[in-house]
């Protein structure tokens, strides 16, 4: 069972599996979700991760496997008796209610009195910070806002989980990260477990307590978001979760706290400050993310895990810029490098020969 150890969980889900005909969307998952966490399905398409959240929802029913919320089998439970609520990719708004009806359509579904509607659906419109435009219809709102209306009706009804289906996959690159802050924020404020579906990596990780990584129905890795990306692990995870240059390797020397990779692609022998739990002669694959290389005109004082190359291409993006460095025998590398001036490329150019370092606990050593 994979969850986080110390508290009660909010979802248990064991050994849950779901077919389609010959396809298997969903492979004897168990998974626990800690009360009050921002969890994340991250995936690419087809992974299984959306139908994991319908069969959470109620909109599909496993083959076989249980999900519990709060300790409570949901198996014979109907979509819309369960404890949970759903905020679908599209938003789903009725176009010809006002932004206050569509936050009320579920209250009033349920007959709730009028006082307590009001109340709630009052509070869940302060808390997107829309109630200004409580008479307006969806069409005449952004993206953003249709977004945070969306979001006031699922939360309305008070859930103990709010399932999210890629919920800001409609917004533009600068909305979608003010509008990311804004969900995070309001989580914490409410405290209601956030279950979240996003093939976005950044957002993922920018977002969630812990991480679940799918691929063909299977978790393949479960962590918080450092863990997942400082500590793959799988090569499928390295390569899956950003940049990383990868190349095989075999273990020649470990000890507790080393291990010594000979690398035939960069021409040395790789120290990693970490055991490996492999026998000697194994073949591994060791990744090193582009930011913790080093990029340097000049030899570095240790030839421990340097190599020197020749600058193929500089890719500029603002922030940072991609060295694309060749080595001698045609290996390739990509290198990231932090613009903290305005002349980002500053004594490195086109066709330059360069060092490349990095320091042992940046090497990332994969046994599976």
């Amino acid at each position: 069972m994979t969850g986080t150890t110390g508290a009660a969980p909010a979802i248990r889900i064991s050994g849950l599996s779901k077919r389609f005909g010959d396809v298997v969307a969903v492979d004897d998952v168990s998974l626990d979700i800690v009360r009050g966490e921002f969890f994340a399905l991250l995936g690419a398409s087809g992974c299984g991760k959306t139908t994991l959240l319908r069969l959470l929802a109620g909109f599909e029913l496993p083959d076989s496997g249980r999900i519990l919320i709060d300790g409570i089998d949901l198996s014979s439970v109907p979509p819309y008796a369960r404890p949970l609520n759903m905020m679908f990719q599209s938003y789903a708004l009725f176009p010809h209610m006002t932004v206050e009806q569509n936050v009320s359509f579920g209250l009033r579904q349920e007959r709730l009195p009028r006082r307590l509607i009001r109340e709630r659906v009052d509070a869940a419109l302060d808390l997107v910070q829309l109630r200004g435009l409580a008479a307006r219809r969806p069409h005449q709102l952004s993206g953003g806002q249709r977004q945070r209306v969306a979001l006031a009706r699922a939360v309305v009804k008070e859930p103990k989980v709010l399932l999210l289906d890629e919920p800001l996959s409609a917004l533009d690159r600068k909305l979608r990260e003010a509008t990311r802050l804004e969900l995070v924020a309001l989580q914490r404020r409410l405290g209601i477990t956030f279950v979240m579906v996003t093939h976005d990596q950044e957002e993922a990780l920018a977002s969630s307590d812990r991480v679940a990584v799918m691929d063909g129905g299977r978790l393949r890795q479960v962590g918080t978001p450092a863990d997942i990306y400082e500590f793959p692990a799988s090569r499928f995870v390295a390569d899956f979760i950003g940049l990383a240059n990868r190349f095989e390797a075999k273990l020649v020397l470990k000890s507790p706290a080393r291990a010594d990779l000979r690398c035939e692609a960069l021409g040395i022998t790789v120290v990693a400050d970490r055991a490996v739990n492999a026998p000697l002669a194994a073949p591994v694959s060791i990744s090193l993310r582009p930011e913790k290389i080093m990029l340097s005109a000049t030899e570095p004082a240790s030839r421990q895990n340097a190599v020197r190359g020749t600058i193929e291409d500089i890719s500029y993006q603002g922030n940072l810029s991609l060295f694309h460095v060749v080595l001698g025998n045609g290996t390739q590398l990509c290198v990231s490098r932090a613009n903290t001036s305005r002349i980002a490329e500053a004594g490195l150019a086109r066709a330059e020969p360069v060092w490349l370092s990095w320091v042992p606990s940046s090497v990332i050593v994969l046994t599976e």
